[in-house]
C-alpha cells in the first residue's frame, strides 16, 4: 500500500506540474510575461489592457501564479480587482528573457505541441509507422536553443575543444557543415565567434530552412553561412570542409550510418565530426535519474516518433548511448570515436576521426 500510496501521490503532483507547465503557455503565448518584466507590476484590470485580453481570465491567471510562486502578490486581502503581481526580478530570464540561456518559457509552447499529436501518436504505436508531421502552427516553433548556441556554441563549447578551436581560428579559412542545422542559430553562433570560417547549414525542413536564411541575413552573415534543404544521409560533397558538425540531432537522424559516412566524405584532410548529443547513462539503469527520465519522456514522445517513419530508420530514440555513436561511426568507416572530457549538465560531446 505504501508503494500504491506513493504512485498515487506522485501522479497527483505531476499532473498539477503539467498543468503549471499549460500555465506557462498561456503567459509566454499572450505575453503576460514580457508585459509584467517591461512595464512593472499590475493589477489584473492593468494586465488585461496591456495585453489586450479579459480581465477575468487573467484574474484566474495570476491568482494561479501567485498560488503557485511564480508571480508575487503584494496584498493578498486586497479586492481580486486590487491586488498587484510582480514577476520577480529572479524569474525574468527564465520566462520573459528569450536571449537568456535559462530561458524555459519555450517549455509551454514545446509540450502544447507535443499534447496536440497524441492521438495521432497512439495509432502509430499501433501501426509502427510515424504520426503526421506537425505544423508549426498555432504556437509557431520554439527557437529554445537560440540562446544557448549565441551565448555558449563559439564562446565556451568549441574553445574548450583545443584541436577544433585552433583549427577555425587558423589560415585558410576553415570550412564547416552544419547537420540538420534547424532555424540556423547554431551556424550563426559558430560564424559570429570565428570570423574567418564559413558555414554551409543544411535540414529537411523548408520552413525552418527559410527562417535560418533569414536569421541569416538580419545577423548580417549572409555572405559566410548558407542554407540549404538537403538530407543529411545524402550529401556528397567529396572533401570540402574542415568541420562537420551533428548538434542535438544525431539520435534524429533515421538512417545515422548513411548520414556519418555522407560527412565522413564530405571531410578534407585532417578534418573531423564534432556531435553533441543528450547527456545519458552509458548503459540502461532503472529507476533511473530524473536527467533520464526526461530524455526518456522526449524520446516517447517526439524523438523516436519522428524516426519512424523511413523503413530503413535506426529508430535510435533519445537515449544514445556511446556505445551506439561508436558502433554507427566504426559502420560508417571512422577509425576513432573520441568522448570529448569536455561535457555540460545536459550534453555530452564526441568526435569523430576518419
Amino acid at each position: 500500500m505504501d508503494r500504491t500510496n506513493a504512485l498515487v501521490e506522485r501522479i497527483f503532483r505531476n499532473a498539477g506540474a503539467a498543468l503549471e507547465i499549460y500555465s506557462i503557455y498561456l503567459g509566454e503565448r499572450l505575453g503576460l510575461y514580457r508585459a509584467l518584466a517591461d512595464k512593472g507590476a499590475a493589477t489584473s484590470v492593468e494586465l488585461a489592457e496591456r495585453t489586450g485580453t479579459n480581465e477575468r481570465y487573467i484574474r484566474e491567471w495570476l491568482e494561479h501564479h501567485a498560488a503557485s510562486g511564480l508571480v508575487d502578490v503584494d496584498d493578498v486581502t486586497a479586492a481580486p480587482t486590487e491586488r498587484r503581481y510582480t514577476l520577480p526580478p529572479e524569474h525574468v530570464p527564465v520566462l520573459a528573457d528569450e536571449e537568456n540561456v535559462d530561458y524555459h518559457g519555450y517549455q509551454g509552447v514545446e509540450l502544447a505541441r507535443a499534447a496536440r499529436m497524441l492521438p495521432d501518436l497512439v495509432e502509430a504505436f499501433r501501426t509502427g509507422d510515424a504520426p503526421p508531421h506537425q505544423p508549426w502552427e498555432p504556437e509557431g516553433r520554439a527557437e529554445f536553443n537560440r540562446p544557448t548556441y549565441l551565448n555558449l556554441l563559439g564562446k565556451e563549447w568549441l574553445p574548450a575543444i583545443p584541436e577544433l578551436d585552433a583549427r577555425l581560428r587558423a589560415d585558410p579559412p576553415a570550412r564547416v557543415a552544419d547537420f540538420a542545422c534547424g532555424t540556423g542559430w547554431s551556424s550563426i553562433a559558430m560564424a559570429q565567434s570565428y570570423p574567418n570560417i564559413t558555414v554551409q547549414g543544411v535540414d529537411l525542413d523548408e520552413d525552418a530552412i527559410a527562417a535560418a536564411t533569414g536569421h541569416a541575413r538580419e545577423t548580417g552573415l549572409a555572405d559566410r553561412v548558407s542554407f540549404a534543404v538537403a538530407n543529411a544521409s545524402d550529401q556528397s560533397r567529396s572533401g570540402q570542409f574542415d568541420l562537420v558538425t551533428i548538434l542535438e540531432a544525431m539520435h534524429d537522424i533515421p538512417r545515422p550510418v548513411d548520414a556519418l559516412r555522407s560527412a565522413r566524405d564530405m571531410l578534407a584532410d585532417g578534418g573531423s565530426v564534432l556531435i553533441v548529443d543528450e547527456l545519458v547513462e552509458d548503459q540502461f539503469i532503472a529507476p533511473a535519474p530524473e536527467l533520464e527520465r526526461y530524455h526518456y519522456g522526449w524520446s516517447l514522445m517526439s524523438c523516436l516518433p519522428e524516426a519512424m517513419g523511413d523503413p530503413e530508420s535506426a529508430a535510435t530514440g533519445a537515449l544514445m548511448r556511446p556505445d551506439t555513436l561508436r558502433r554507427y561511426a566504426t559502420e560508417a568507416g571512422f577509425s576513432q570515436t573520441q568522448v570529448l572530457a569536455f561535457r555540460t549538465s545536459m550534453f555530452a560531446f564526441y568526435r569523430l576521426i576518419p
